[in-house]
C-alpha cells in the first residue's frame, strides 16, 4: 500500500509539472534557458578543476597522504578518518556538491565506512567564496564588507555541524575502536601514497582521461538539476503555489521578529538560492540583519536544487540521505545565530572603521570580485565545450578499445 501511494504521488507530481510547462512554455523555456546559462558560464568552468583535481589526487594516492597527517586532527574533532580532511577543505573552496562527490569517491573506495560517510557529507558541502562574495555580497547586496560576515558564519556554522555529528551513529560503532592518540608520522604518510599508486595499475594517461570523464558526468548531471528546479521554482511562482505558502511563513517570520516581507523570498531560496539570494537583497526593507539572517539560512539549506544533487550522487553508495537533510537544517539555524551574534564586530564596527579612513581601496576590492566574473562570463562557455568535447573524444576512444 505503501509502494502505491508512493507511485501515485510520483505520478501525479509529473503531471503537475508536465501541466505547468504547458500552460506556461514561455516562462518555462525562459527559467530553461536561465539555468543552463548559469550552468555553462559559471557552474561548469569553476568546478570542473576541483573534479578533475580531486580525482588525480585520489588516484595518485595523495589522499591517502593528507589523511594519514590529519587522522590525529579530524578522528578526535569529527569523528571521521584524516581523508575526510580532503572532502572538507576542497568542499569549502570550490562549493557544493564537491563535498558529497569526493565523500562518496571515499566511500566506493573503502576509505571510509557508511556511517563516517553520513558524518562527512553533512559539513563537506558549503558555498564556494566566490559565490558568497562575488554573486551574494558584490553581485545582490553590492557590499563586499557582507561576504566577511557571511563566509565566517557559513564556514563556522559548518564546522559546528560537523561537530554535532560526530555524535551520528555512535550505537552502529559501539564495536569499532578508532586510537585518536595517533603520531603525525610523515614517513608513514608516503608509505601509504606510494602503495595506493602501485596498487592502481592505470597509465598516467588513463587516469587523466577518466578523470575529465567523471568530473564531466557528474557536472552533466549537476546541469540538469540546475534547470530542472529553475523551471520548478518559476512554475511554482506562477501558479500561485509559492506565494501560498508564503502566507504560513509569514505568522512564522512575525514570531521571529522578521520582516514578513521577506517570506516570499525566503521560500523562494529554500528551492534554489540564486533566485532567493537575490529576491532577498532587492525586497525594500531596513532591517539589513534581518536579510542577513535569511540569506545566511538558505546559504547553509542549500536549496532543493542542491539537496537533489547530493541525492543523486550517494544514491550508488550506501550514505543515507536522512542525516545530511538534519544537518541542513542545524547548518542554518548556527550559521542564523552567529549572523546575529557577529554582525556587530565583523560588519558595523568595520563600518565606522572605514568610514574614518580614507575609502582608497574600496573600489578595487569591488572590482576584483565583479572582474573576475565578469571574465568568467567569456571564458566560462569556452571551457564548458572544451571539456564536453574531451570527455566525447575519451568516451569513443574507450569504444574503439573495446
Amino acid at each position: 500500500m505503501k509502494q502505491i501511494i508512493k507511485t501515485l504521488l510520483l505520478a501525479s507530481i509529473t503531471c503537475f509539472i508536465a501541466f505547468a510547462i504547458l500552460k506556461f512554455p514561455m516562462d518555462a523555456t525562459e527559467a530553461s534557458i536561465r539555468g543552463l546559462t548559469l550552468w555553462w558560464e559559471k557552474v561548469f568552468p569553476t568546478l570542473l578543476p576541483f573534479f578533475v583535481i580531486a580525482e588525480l589526487l585520489l588516484g595518485f594516492g595523495v589522499v591517502k597522504f593528507i589523511g594519514i597527517l590529519c587522522e590525529p586532527i579530524m578522528r578526535p574533532i569529527f569523528n571521521v578518518p584524516g581523508v575526510g580532511s580532503f572532502a572538507w577543505v576542497m568542499g569549502m573552496a570550490s562549493g557544493y556538491p564537491t563535498g558529497a562527490k569526493i565523500s562518496a569517491r571515499l566511500r566506493e573506495e573503502n576509505q571510509i565506512t557508511q556511517i563516517e560517510g553520513e558524518r562527512l557529507v553533512s559539513f563537506t558541502n558549503a558555498s564556494s567564496p566566490l559565490f558568497i562574495f562575488g554573486v551574494i555580497s558584490v553581485g545582490f547586496f553590492v557590499d563586499e564588507k557582507l561576504g566577511i560576515l557571511l563566509a565566517v558564519c557559513h564556514y563556522l556554522g559548518n564546522a559546528l555541524v560537523g561537530i554535532c555529528m560526530r555524535f551520528h551513529g555512535r550505537t552502529h560503532e559501539q564495536n569499532t575502536q578508532h586510537s585518536t592518540k595517533q603520531k603525525i608520522s610523515i614517513m608513514k604518510a608516503l608509505q601509504e601514497m606510494h602503495r595506493t599508486r602501485l596498487n592502481d595499475p592505470r597509465p598516467i594517461g588513463q587516469v587523466l582521461g577518466e578523470a575529465v570523464l567523471n568530473a564531466v558526468k557528474t557536472l552533466v548531471m549537476v546541469g540538469g538539476f540546475i534547470i530542472i528546479f529553475s523551471v520548478i521554482t518559476k512554475l511554482l511562482f506562477l501558479i500561485g503555489v509559492t506565494p501560498f505558502l508564503a502566507k504560513g511563513f509569514q505568522s512564522f517570520f512575525h514570531l521571529l521578529s522578521l520582516p514578513i516581507d521577506l517570506a516570499l523570498p525566503f521560500l523562494s531560496g529554500l528551492f534554489e538560492i540564486t533566485i532567493g539570494g537575490s529576491m532577498i537583497s532587492h525586497e525594500a526593507t531596513d532591517n539589513l540583519l534581518a536579510q542577513l539572517v535569511v540569506v545566511s539560512f538558505i546559504l547553509a539549506f542549500h536549496g532543493f536544487s542542491v539537496q537533489a544533487q547530493v541525492a543523486s550522487i550517494i544514491a550508488n553508495t550506501d550514505i543515507r540521505f536522512t542525516p545530511y537533510f538534519f544537518a541542513r537544517f542545524l547548518h542554518g539555524l548556527f550559521a542564523s545565530l552567529l549572523t546575529i551574534i557577529l554582525f556587530k564586530p565583523l560588519y558595523l564596527n568595520r563600518q565606522v572603521f572605514d568610514m574614518e579612513e580614507v575609502p582608497v581601496s574600496k573600489g578595487f576590492q569591488q572590482s576584483i570580485w565583479t572582474d573576475f566574473i565578469r571574465v568568467l562570463e567569456q571564458i566560462g562557455p569556452l571551457i564548458t565545450f572544451f571539456a564536453l568535447g574531451v570527455a566525447i573524444i575519451v568516451l569513443y576512444r574507450r569504444k574503439q578499445h573495446k
